[in-house]
């Protein structure tokens, strides 16, 4: 809006008890568009703020009765009074008077003889402050209910979350102790037996899911903390392998482990495992059949190095970072596709090593892929 404009839409209240000075600034303002009622002392001038929509006041200092300073504290207890800018004229050129003019509330200080450029000038920046101040107010408003907004979207999240988890774990739970049953069943067909065994399979891979959302979850909010223990590498990565077996047997691939036996790492067992089985989850999907996953850990002198290599097609160097980001994935090419099956496991995987203060990255084996992280030995 220019200041034209905005002069036609505002209202200037002139309380002076110097009829001279009054004039002289009706005419300055009126000339420029501004509407302005006169006052022609503290009472009259009161009455005028209440009666009218002022959106800035001319206040002389010294007036019989109600002097400026008793006015303008008046004015900042009334309605819209806070924000209304005052304007003081005063004949008295001294820090004392500044000063009190400041302490009642006053806005901006002029001093006798007013110049009619330099009122006019006072006059149009404290309007521009004042609609600054407005909509200052208006965005942190805004802002402030965005910001409910968003806590309010977090808290239903955290009850999914609590949903997703606690509410999902118990059923699966119970699938899978009825597979086990079923497989304690001597008189069970082979083809139901593999069946179940499937079952068992898939039931613990939608685990490892919940489990995934629930530790990204934490991660977002500064929650993934790991109880870090002395574990034998080898024998967490031989587990791993042997629970894997299956479905390598189904994928016809080899599973490979090079661990050196003296090997341990100081970690969160729970998460580290999840961390390797889903690294080798991901090489199994996209291993070639007859080709081999493996697993090789290195024993360095400040950090023990993991690395899962598969013969899959591999990943761009330009997707191996997006790789990790929640629910995407990247296949050979240019484009973004799901090559893990579900867009967690890997985003995970880089939350849970870097909780433990280690590193994760992608390398070529061409073919294939390696999945290759660090995890220092001091916490």
């Amino acid at each position: 809006m220019g200041e034209n404009a905005e002069a036609q839409h505002a209202t200037v209240l002139v309380v002076d008890d110097n009829e001279a000075n009054r004039a002289l600034a009706r005419s300055t303002l009126e000339d420029e568009g501004y509407r302005v009622i006169l006052a022609n002392d503290g009472a009259e001038g009161i009455a005028a703020f209440e009666r009218e929509a002022i959106d800035c006041i001319v206040l002389d200092v010294r007036m019989p009765g109600i002097d400026g300073f008793a006015v303008c504290e008046r004015v900042r207890t009334l309605p819209r009074g806070p924000e209304t800018p005052v304007i003081f004229l005063t004949a008295l050129r001294d820090v004392e008077t500044f000063d009190r003019a400041l302490r009642a509330g006053g806005d901006d200080f002029l001093t006798k003889p007013v110049r009619p450029t330099e009122l006019l000038v006072r006059v149009q920046t404290a309007l521009k402050l004042r609609r600054a101040r407005v909509e200052i107010r208006e965005h942190y408003a805004l802002l402030k209910q965005q910001r409910d907004d968003l806590l309010r979207l977090q808290l239903q999240k955290e009850r999914l979350m609590a949903f997703v988890v606690h509410d999902l774990k118990n059923p699966l739970a119970a699938v899978d102790l009825h597979a086990q049953l079923l497989l304690r069943d001597p008189s069970l067909s082979q083809d139901a037996r593999e069946s179940v065994t499937q079952i068992r399979t898939e039931t613990r891979q939608l685990n490892g899911m919940i489990l995934d959302l629930l530790d990204i979850s934490k991660a977002d909010e500064g929650r993934l903390s790991p109880k870090r223990t002395q574990v034998a590498l080898k024998a967490m990565i031989e587990n791993i392998l042997a629970d894997l077996g299956v479905q390598a047997v189904g994928r016809n691939v080899t599973l490979r482990a090079v661990v050196d036996e003296t090997t341990s790492v100081r970690v969160d067992e729970g998460l580290f495992r999840r961390t390797l089985t889903n690294l080798v989850d991901n090489a199994l999907r996209y291993a070639p059949s007859n080709t081999d996953i493996s697993v090789v850990a290195t024993a360095g002198p400040e950090a023990t190095e993991v690395r899962i290599t598969d013969a899959g097609k591999g990943i761009p160097p330009s997707m191996r970072e997006k790789v990790f980001d929640p629910f995407v994935q990247a296949d050979a090419g240019d484009r973004i596709v799901d090559r893990a099956g579900r867009g967690l496991g890997l985003t995970f995987c880089k939350l849970a090593v870097e909780a433990h203060g280690g590193r994760i990255w992608i390398e070529d084996a061409a073919p294939g892929a390696v999945f290759c992280l660090t995890v220092p030995h001091a916490a």
